[in-house]
C-alpha cells in the first residue's frame, strides 16, 4: 500500500471506485479554445470579435472572465487533489496587451501582484508549479495532501523539472514534479500539436522524455509511484495506425506493461477533444481508478457556453 494518508470522504469528483476512503481526485484539463469556437454569441458576450482577440492576444488560453468564474465553480465542486492545466492564460502577460483588448477578459481587472488565472481557478489551499518556460502549463496540488519539492511559494513559475525538445518550440512540454508527502512523482504532458511528420517526431521525443530521459539523464516518470497526465495531442487508440507518437505511447503504457491507462482508451472512449478523439489522459504505474468527462452523461461541466475545445477528464484513483 502506498503511503497515501488520504482518508477523505467521496467528493463530486469521484468516479465509481470500490474504496473511496483512499481516493485521490486527479484532473487534466486543456482550458484553451480556438478561433473557430465562439463564432456566434451564445449569450455570454463572447462572439467572433472576442474569439479573434483571444487568438491574437491571449494565445487562446483561458482568459474570458465569465469562463474563468464558471470553471472556478466547477473545480470547487470537483475538489481535485492534483490537476494539470494546459493553455491556461498567464496573467503576467496583461501589461503587454492593449487596453482595448481587455473588456470581458481577465486583464480588465487584473493588477500586478494579483493571483494568476490558475490560482483564481483553484482558490486558496493549492500550490501551483509550472513547466520551465511555459507559464501556461502548470501542475497544482492541494496543500492538505502535500507540496512540490523545491517550490517554497504558493506559485512557482518554472517550478517543475523539464527541458525543451530541440526543434520543437520553446519551453518544456513535459515536466516533472515530486510530492514528497505522497511519495509521488507527477508528470505533466502537453504534446506538440499537428499531424505532419515533424510534429509527430516532436511528440515521439516528448514521450521518450516521459519514459527514457527528461533531459537530466532520468525518465520523467522516475519515481517509485508515478502519475502521468495531460494533453497528449494524439489518441493512443484511434491514431496508432498513422501517428508514430500514438504508437510510441503504446510502447510504454498498456496491457502487460508497468504503466496502465486510467482514462478510457479505445473505440468506445467518449472523445475528450471535440467528441472525436481522446487525447487527454491519465496513466499510472501505481494507481487504478475510474474517470468521467465534464459535461457528458449528466456530469457537471466547466462552462455552459461554447468555448473550450477539450473536456476536462476527472479521475478518482486508488493505489493498486
Amino acid at each position: 500500500m502506498l503511503p497515501l494518508l488520504l482518508a477523505c470522504a467521496p467528493t463530486p469528483g469521484g468516479g465509481d471506485t470500490s474504496d473511496a476512503g483512499e481516493a485521490l481526485v486527479v484532473v487534466t484539463f486543456n482550458t484553451g479554445t480556438t478561433e473557430g469556437v465562439g463564432q456566434h454569441d451564445d449569450g455570454d458576450g463572447y462572439g467572433p470579435e472576442q474569439a479573434a482577440l483571444s487568438d491574437l492576444y491571449y494565445g487562446d488560453g483561458l482568459a474570458w472572465s465569465a469562463a474563468v468564474e464558471s470553471t472556478r465553480a466547477f473545480l470547487a465542486q470537483v475538489q481535485p487533489d492534483l490537476i494539470a492545466f494546459q493553455e491556461v492564460f498567464w496573467s503576467g502577460e496583461c501589461p503587454g496587451i492593449p487596453t482595448e483588448a481587455w473588456p470581458g477578459f481577465v486583464c480588465e481587472a487584473w493588477r500586478e501582484g494579483d493571483p494568476t488565472v490558475a490560482q483564481v481557478l483553484l482558490g486558496e489551499g493549492y500550490q501551483v508549479a509550472c513547466h520551465p518556460g511555459k507559464p501556461d502549463k502548470c501542475l497544482a496540488v492541494r496543500t492538505a495532501r502535500g507540496r512540490f519539492a523545491g517550490c517554497e511559494e504558493e506559485l512557482c513559475l518554472d517550478g517543475l523539472e523539464g527541458t525543451p525538445v530541440e526543434g520543437c518550440g520553446s519551453g518544456a512540454r513535459v515536466a516533472r514534479g515530486r510530492i514528497e508527502a505522497l511519495d509521488l512523482t507527477v508528470v505533466g504532458v502537453h504534446g506538440s500539436s499537428g499531424i505532419d511528420a515533424e510534429e509527430q517526431a516532436c511528440r515521439v521525443a516528448q514521450v521518450e522524455q516521459v519514459f527514457l530521459d527528461l533531459g537530466d539523464g532520468r525518465p520523467g516518470a522516475d519515481g517509485a509511484h508515478t502519475l502521468v497526465l495531460g494533453d497528449l495531442n494524439t489518441d493512443p487508440y484511434r491514431f496508432a495506425s498513422f501517428d508514430q507518437s500514438a504508437a510510441r505511447w503504446n510502447d510504454f503504457v498498456g496491457e502487460g506493461l508497468p504503466m496502465q491507462w486510467i482514462s478510457p482508451v479505445g473505440p468506445d472512449a467518449p472523445g475528450s477533444y471535440g467528441g472525436v478523439a481522446d487525447i487527454d489522459h491519465v496513466a499510472s504505474d501505481s494507481f487504478t481508478g475510474a474517470c468521467w468527462h465534464g459535461g457528458l452523461d449528466g456530469r457537471p461541466e466547466p462552462y455552459p457556453y461554447s468555448l473550450f475545445d477539450h473536456r476536462p477528464v476527472v479521475c478518482t484513483v486508488t493505489p493498486r
